[in-house]
């Protein structure tokens, strides 16, 4: 059973993840969590306490994912980096969709509101770190450079197939040929 913080989070994913950060609100999310009025706003005070929560939640929630997806197989090889960070972009517009909507939500948010900016930043460092570990393991001789052109790369993906869904989604053949330009075996 998660505790109530993190089925206030979850509800909140869904919440932006369906309507965008203009949706979110202490009522849609204690609605979505199926919680008593009151719930959000008990534990996030203010609208930019939980667009903090939110933005921590996201983080964990992609962490995992990137576990799963990615250190779970290892990559020691650009093929397989190229696999499971096509693996990894494939879950984030179906499985993770949510996830993903909210993260480009919140992107947004971040621009206007320097308490979710520090949250994203400190997020965002910790992938981007496991990023260049993941890449220097399969032989970059740039691994910064080539991490951050790679993650780069993979969020336009998704964010294009997010808003233009091509049903047919398939960024193996292109991440292949992207990262034996950049590292060569």
């Amino acid at each position: 059973m998660t505790d109530r913080r993190t089925a206030v989070l979850d509800a909140a994913v869904s919440v932006v993840g369906a309507g965008g950060a203009r949706a979110l609100t202490h009522r849609a999310v204690d609605a979505a969590a199926r919680l008593p009025a009151g719930s959000a706003s008990n534990l996030f005070r203010t609208r930019e306490a939980l667009l903090v929560g939110l933005v921590e939640r996201c983080v964990e929630r992609e962490r995992a994912a990137w576990v799963e997806a990615v250190d779970a197989a290892g990559p020691a090889s650009p093929r397989a980096l190229a696999a499971a960070l096509a693996d990894l972009a494939v879950r984030q517009v179906t499985t993770d969709r949510d996830v993903t909507l909210t993260r480009c939500a919140i992107l947004v948010e971040a621009a206007t509101t320097p308490a979710v900016r520090d949250a994203l930043t400190a997020g965002g460092q910790d992938v981007m770190a496991r990023a260049v570990a993941l890449v220097a393991s399969a032989g970059s001789p740039t691994p910064e450079v080539d991490a951050a052109a790679l993650a780069h790369w993979v969020f336009g993906a998704v964010l294009h197939e997010l808003a233009n869904p091509s049903g047919s989604f398939a960024p193996q053949a292109p991440l292949t040929a992207l990262v034996q330009r950049l590292i060569k075996e």
